[in-house]
């Protein structure tokens, strides 16, 4: 079975769909460490209640980004992870952990890369009266949400579309296709390894 670590910043909501299907048997996976950037967010409750260890940390205790990424890879090696999985992590990763995990860190975007990349995806094609959002799982290369795609999958935008309302439309499907993504990760590097 394969160690994962997610990364999020913030309420969790892909964490915990993640950590259903492993409890479920879903997902041939464990949970092995959260990394969370923001010491109030609500991910790190659910990581307590699931008894799975989180490194919680602030970026600005550390002199550069080199120092506080070197101090994970330390811990994603004592923990023996595969993968890193982002659910949610709203920092660019570096290249102290794009080295040690190249082509083996994945990230799920709400919208249709490359269309609306970074911040507020959500908020962005509300603004440009787009008529389609959606969602992107890619792997992470050094530049923000441009690595390559794995897989996407539309939304429509209704018309009287809220932030709020496509945001839950957009969950949905992140929530089922996350794990179905990464087992069939784990399906291939278990393959791969062979």
């Amino acid at each position: 079975m394969k160690n994962i670590a997610v990364f999020a910043s913030g309420s969790g909501s892909n964490f915990q769909a993640i950590l259903e299907v492993v409890q479920e048997g879903k997902l041939e996976a464990n949970i092995s460490l959260l990394v969370c950037d923001k010491p109030g967010a609500y991910v790190i409750e659910r990581a307590n209640v699931a008894s799975i260890p989180a490194f919680v940390f602030f970026p600005k205790d550390y002199p550069s980004k080199t120092d506080y990424e070197t101090e994970i890879a330390l811990l994603l090696k004592e923990k023996n992870v595969d993968l890193i999985v982002l659910a949610g992590y709203m920092r660019l990763i570096g290249s102290t952990l794009l080295k040690e995990y190249e082509g083996r860190i994945v990230n799920i975007h709400p919208s249709l890369l490359p269309a609306f990349p970074g911040k507020d995806a959500i908020g962005q094609a509300l603004a440009a009266k787009a008529n389609w959002s959606g969602v992107t799982i890619h792997f992470v290369d050094e530049g923000m949400d441009t690595g390559p795609i794995i897989v996407q999958e539309r939304v429509r935008i209704a018309e009287n579309e809220t932030h709020e309302s496509l945001q839950r439309k957009i969950q949905v499907i992140e929530h089922k296709l996350y794990p179905e993504i990464l087992q069939m990760l784990m399906t291939r590097e278990e393959v791969e390894t062979r």
